[in-house]
């Protein structure tokens, strides 16, 4: 097991079995909490002879303290699961077929061990959570070692489970995400989901009050959105330290959020070049293309020289006409990933020029939010979670604010599981044929799952506006739309 056998046939079984061991080990910590004597010595022979730290087997220490012991498996973790898709240059196969049909002495049977180890460090320390109360730490730590996760698959430390480009797992010795978007299409069950179902859990395991009334460690918690649904849904019996603790943890995550939501919004510009208005002449809008065509009559061929008289610059100056966002939040505990998320974005919206924008969440009752609107940490915190849902006291406030029906969107979030189906969706078609733009929205979250009750999903897709699902950036390029 400790001898170094070159590739071939009779190398073969033995980097296979090491792999197997290694592989049959994390099988065995995830089901079963006793320790396997026979596997755990195994394994630590297969990690020493590859020459990795023992440290690796300890189902007590994070990702992080590997890495800061041993700087240079940073590297290594980062993008270490993201699947291959890309297709041979050659055969027009994918990298995994053509690896598959590779000759044994193409393969390096040695780094396929290496991976095997470090791949069952990381998920082993993610998907084996800590039986009983959860400390702060045990939670900080985890959240650290997910996010080490997302970044083995390509992704940004927090970007699976709540669309953060940061997060725990960022650490001086790596940046996390591979340079290229992952495809993760092909994972069953979907990653993102799975990861914040067990993030809710330790949340819930976790005796939150206790831990935000001491700061030290309110401290150690990192703000995610599983954290804070638990704080939004408590913050009525807090008072305090311990209020001010789920306040700022609350300030940070919108923070977060927002910042990576500007970008979205800030990618592409808002409305046609206006023409009218004169360009500005700075260097940065100077067309250069345009200035060479139209000064080539004063080119001098004896001295090979252009002679420029005239410079011509690009217009910038765009025109936009007033538009009104109506958003309207069902604020229901199930949908709390897309109300954090459409508050934020209807902040952002709102500081755009010439965007009218108001909001309104609902339960059972529904509540104008538009005098806060611009901030998103204050909106949160007027919200009310849980209960039932019942739309047409919300419709009841968005009808009156729409004007203009050409320059009015409405976007309607929400599982769309009503008390009162059929005025409703009588309300909202009246909607559509004015002349507004109306967009149902059953989920926006960075991965999350959605359930969209089917009677409202299929009148719906018959009306021409089907429900929008997924990710933010769906929701973030239909208003741009609208509003160009």
């Amino acid at each position: 097991m400790t001898g170094q056998q070159s590739p071939g046939t009779t190398g073969e079984p033995s980097y296979d079995s090491r792999r197997q061991v290694v592989y049959w080990r994390l099988l065995a910590r995830l089901f079963d909490h006793e320790e396997q004597a026979a596997l755990e010595s195994a394994s630590l022979a297969v990690v020493e002879d590859i020459g990795l730290p023992p440290t690796l087997l300890d189902p007590q220490a994070s990702v992080d303290s590997v890495v800061q012991r041993h700087p240079e498996l940073a590297a290594e973790f980062d993008g270490l699961m993201v699947p291959e898709s890309e297709e041979d240059a050659d055969g027009g196969r994918t990298a995994q077929e053509a690896d598959a049909d590779a000759p044994a002495d193409a393969r390096d049977r040695a780094a396929e061990v290496r991976r095997a180890a470090l791949v069952s460090k990381v998920l082993l320390n993610v998907f084996h959570s800590p039986p009983g109360t959860v400390t702060a730490g045990q939670l900080s730590r985890w959240q650290s070692d997910a996010g080490w996760l997302e970044r083995a698959l390509g992704c940004g430390p927090g970007e699976l489970r709540g669309g953060r480009a940061g997060g725990p797992g960022a650490s001086p010795t790596g940046t996390g995400g591979g340079g290229r978007t992952p495809d993760l299409s092909r994972l069953i069950p979907e990653i993102g989901p799975e990861l914040g179902s067990i993030e809710a859990g330790l949340v819930k395991r976790m005796r939150l009050r206790e831990v935000l009334a001491d700061p030290q460690l309110a401290g150690q918690l990192t703000p995610s959105m599983s954290l804070i649904e638990q704080l939004l849904r408590d913050k009525d019996n807090l008072s305090g330290v311990a209020l001010a603790n789920a306040k700022a943890l609350i300030r940070r995550f919108v923070d977060e959020v927002a910042e990576v939501l500007r970008t979205q919004v800030e990618k592409s510009t808002v409305g046609a070049l206006d023409r009218s208005v004169p360009p500005k002449r700075v260097f940065r809008n100077l067309d250069l293309d345009r200035t060479i065509w139209k000064n080539l009559t004063n080119w001098d061929p004896e001295e090979e020289r252009l002679y420029v008289d005239r410079l011509f610059y690009r217009h910038t100056a765009r025109r936009t006409t007033p538009q009104r966002l109506i958003v309207v939040v069902d604020q229901s505990g199930s949908m709390v990933d897309s109300m954090v998320n459409c508050t934020i974005l209807a902040s952002i919206f709102a500081g755009l020029p010439k965007v009218d924008v108001h909001l309104i969440a609902y339960d059972t009752q529904a509540l104008d939010l538009t005098p806060w609107v611009h901030d998103p940490f204050e909106t949160l915190l007027r919200t009310n979670l849980g209960g039932g849902t019942d739309g047409t006291v919300a419709m009841a406030l968005a009808q009156p604010k729409i004007a203009e029906p050409r320059n009015t969107v409405v976007v309607w979030i929400s599982d769309f599981y009503e008390w009162q189906t059929e005025p409703l969706f009588e309300s909202m078609a009246a909607i559509h044929r004015s002349g507004a733009k109306f967009i149902p929205v059953g989920s926006v979250t960075s991965s999350g799952r959605a359930s969209v009750n089917p009677w409202f999903r299929e009148r719906f897709k018959d009306q021409g506006t089907p429900v929008l699902s997924g990710h933010i950036r769906k929701l973030v390029h239909e208003l741009k739309t609208f509003l160009t």
